[in-house]
């Protein structure tokens, strides 16, 4: 690794933060086409949000097992296994016939991100041994990864406009195409001797199995109020063997003493906080300009674009502000800047107007500030453990992502009834809220562990003056 030239190094890094871009651009690109995708496959709108959580339900549930198992077999090879299947699901999805059989393609898309993902990161902090060169990696990684966001809206758009909503999964090939190359070319491996860590796999089915069934529960819950109290009996029963399992077994896929400590707690529910309102936001936002405002698909992701530029242009930033002020205050410092940005949106009747774009634009900012610092966050609180630190974040943000669209898609119903516009307002002043305390844990979490620092200062002090 420290062999590599500074232009390979560069351009490995580059091809790996394709893994985090390909992930986050199946999200908003698909959020995009869902009303078309609905003309065709659900005309009556139920359902749609399972094209959206029968990617995050996999993904989330299965991060934690694909980042050990990084750990064990080496990262190269899961994330090449991952780039290859990832392809191959998204050529499934553009073929699919209907919602059922859309939903099972984009669960094995999951599942092949949920591979990828983990190791793309892991092998990012390998790379860059020292604390500075890291955290700018990881903004890079950030920045690269957050392309997606303004990238999904205007090229689902387009694409959508131009040639129909099943373009977007094509879309996928190539890009796995580019980023293969280098890295079967340059990345390092590390050998199954390195590593002794397990994959749980009998927990990654187990937490599969739950989150998808409490993503159920609240999905159908307007639909099918029997399937829903089924589905949460479900989730109910798998947790709890979820937790039985994960106490009694060797190799846990969520060690829960880790849980305990305040700083990875507080790094996970930031980061789960950062997801639920994004992601379940974006569901909500995209059906708001087209069945609602009236915007065709371009139009929708070019007023989106102000809430996604930001995290691109941001990620670099971001990256050497958390160096050089602390992940922490970072963190706080955009989960409050996202928080104003909702309050503005809620503030003017329309979003898509002026003010709705201020609102978006700091929406941005604020994720663009807190995506890198959160993750150096959970990062630095393991060290030694990149592939579990970054399944564990990765993990909590798609928890979060996937519980963000169940919920919200069950709070405010199709996007044809009537007072959608005055749920999703009623939905993002939650959001905001969620935003601030978020924020308000992340500037306690850091004082708390600054203080500890101070409090251990003297006696380390005082040891190295006997030594002398």
């Amino acid at each position: 690794m420290d062999g590599l030239p500074m232009r390979r190094l560069r351009l490995l890094t580059v091809a790996l933060c394709a893994g985090y871009f390909l992930v986050l651009l199946d999200v908003t690109v698909v959020n995009v086409a869902l009303p078309s995708i609905g003309e065709e496959l659900a005309p009556s709108g139920h359902g749609l949000a399972w094209v959206v959580d029968a990617y995050t339900v996999p993904l989330a549930a299965l991060l934690l097992a694909a980042g050990a198992l990084g750990d064990r077999l080496g990262h190269r090879r899961i994330v090449i296994a991952g780039f290859v299947a990832f392809a191959v699901a998204s050529a499934g999805c553009s073929l699919a016939g209907s919602l059922g059989s859309l939903a099972i393609w984009r669960a094995l898309q999951g599942v092949a991100a949920a591979v990828m993902l983990p190791g793309t990161l892991a092998l990012i902090a390998d790379l860059y041994p020292e604390a500075a060169d890291r955290a700018r990696a990881i903004g890079t990684w950030a920045a690269i990864g957050a392309l997606a966001l303004p990238a999904g809206p205007l090229l689902g758009g387009a694409l959508v406009e131009g040639i129909g909503w099943r373009s977007i999964f094509w879309i996928n090939v190539p890009i796995v195409f580019l980023a293969l190359t280098p890295i079967v070319a340059l990345a390092p491996s590390i050998s199954a001797r390195e590593a002794g860590r397990a994959a749980d796999l009998v927990g990654a089915g187990l937490a599969v199995a739950a989150t998808g069934s409490a993503a159920m529960a609240l999905i159908e819950a307007r639909q099918d109020e029997a399937l829903a109290a089924g589905a949460l009996i479900g989730a109910l029963c798998f947790g709890a063997v979820f937790g039985w399992h994960e106490r009694r077994t060797s190799d846990p896929l969520l060690p829960l003493a880790y849980l305990r400590r305040r700083d990875v707690g507080s790094s996970l529910v930031a980061a789960g906080t950062m997801n639920f309102c994004t992601v379940g936001s974006l569901f909500l936002l995209t059906q708001l300009f087209q069945s609602v405002l009236g915007l065709d698909p371009l139009r929708t992701g070019l007023a989106l674009l102000p809430a996604f530029l930001p995290l691109p242009l941001l990620g670099r930033p971001a990256g050497r502000l958390a160096a050089t002020w602390g992940h922490w205050w970072t963190a706080a410092s955009g989960l409050a800047t996202a928080a104003i940005g909702f309050a503005v949106m809620v503030s003017v009747s329309a979003p898509d107007g002026i003010v709705g774009s201020i609102g978006l634009g700091l929406w941005g900012v604020g994720l663009g500030l807190l995506a890198p610092a959160i993750v150096g966050a959970t990062i630095a609180s393991l060290p030694g453990r990149s592939g579990l630190a970054s399944g564990l974040n990765n993990t909590s943000r798609q928890v979060g992502g996937a519980f963000g669209v169940a919920l919200f898609a069950a709070l405010a119903g199709p996007a044809t009834a009537t007072g959608f516009g005055d749920a999703v307002r009623l939905i993002l002043v939650g959001c905001a809220l969620c935003y601030a305390s978020a924020a308000i844990l992340c500037l306690s979490t850091g004082r708390t562990l600054q203080r500890r620092r101070v409090e251990i200062q003297p006696s380390w002090n005082l040891d190295l003056s006997r030594t002398r």
